[in-house]
């Protein structure tokens, strides 16, 4: 049995792959444990950017996953594309919020501030349970007056234990309808994302990297985006591997794993 690693690095989604609404999917966590015992880096690459870091590192190690320096959000790849200084309308939630402060920027959050007086640099939007039509209003409002606008992710769905949610891509979606601008979006599978990837594992060859996702259409494409190779797993929103370009398929991420350490 070769329990060589056959990458470096395990780029991880976690809803869907790890978890379900926090809640492990089977074999998950020891599949984790497995690859760093056997000297691959796992860092979770997520979508999700209503959580903060802290909140998504603490929410890992509740479960049993050390995650400290080990994660990154598409908040994070909004904020990277932020000038520090600039003013920010926010139309997401906390992890949102704090990371673009964290970059420099004012952040005024459109759900708190009703009709907040412009001009604004940019809008910036993610999943959130507070949008509505006055949301929509002042987003709309503000693009118009020429801010940017930023989408953290463009998913439709979030999964969850009881069947998908409407995602932050549902809520950009109706802005841009409402606009008629086109979003710069930052997440999986694009560019920002990947500079940030990129940044962390400073000297990996993307050939020893593999992208583990549910969701061909955000982690397949985002593989594709970073060179890498991309491991599906069934655990999520993607029941059937029938048409999907990928070069791992898995009923979760334990049997990736178990790919990638030739356990037979």
């Amino acid at each position: 049995m070769n329990k060589t690693p056959t990458a470096s690095v395990v780029l991880c989604d976690l809803d869907g792959v790890v978890w379900l609404a926090h809640e492990p999917i089977s074999g998950s966590v020891e599949a984790v444990a497995r690859l760093r015992q056997a000297g691959t880096r796992v860092v979770f690459v997520t979508n999700n950017s209503f959580s903060t870091l802290d909140q998504q590192v603490n929410a890992l190690g509740s479960i049993g996953i050390p995650a400290e320096g080990d994660v990154v959000t598409s908040a994070m790849a909004a904020a990277s594309v932020v000038t520090a200084g600039s003013r920010v309308l926010v139309c997401g939630g906390e992890g949102l919020i704090q990371e673009i402060e964290r970059a420099g920027a004012e952040a005024v959050v459109a759900y708190r501030q009703r009709r907040a007086a412009g001009p604004f640099d940019s809008v910036v939007v993610g999943f959130h349970r507070e949008f509505d039509f006055e949301v929509l209003s002042d987003a709309l409002t503000a693009v118009r007056a020429g801010a940017a606008l930023i989408g953290s992710n463009s998913d439709p769905n979030y999964p969850t234990p009881q069947g998908p949610i409407p995602g932050g891509g549902s809520i950009l979606a109706a802005i841009e309808k409402a606009t008629g601008v086109v979003a710069r979006v930052t997440g999986k599978p694009h560019q920002p994302m990947a500079d940030l990837v990129r940044t962390m594992c400073p000297g990996v060859a993307v050939d020893s990297i593999v992208m583990v996702g549910d969701l061909p259409e955000t982690d397949g494409r985002f593989a594709r985006t970073l060179g890498c190779r991309y491991g599906l797993v069934l655990s999520g929103m993607t029941p059937s591997h029938i048409g999907v370009d990928a070069d791992i398929v898995a009923p979760s991420l334990a049997g990736i794993a178990d790919h990638l350490l030739g356990v037979s």
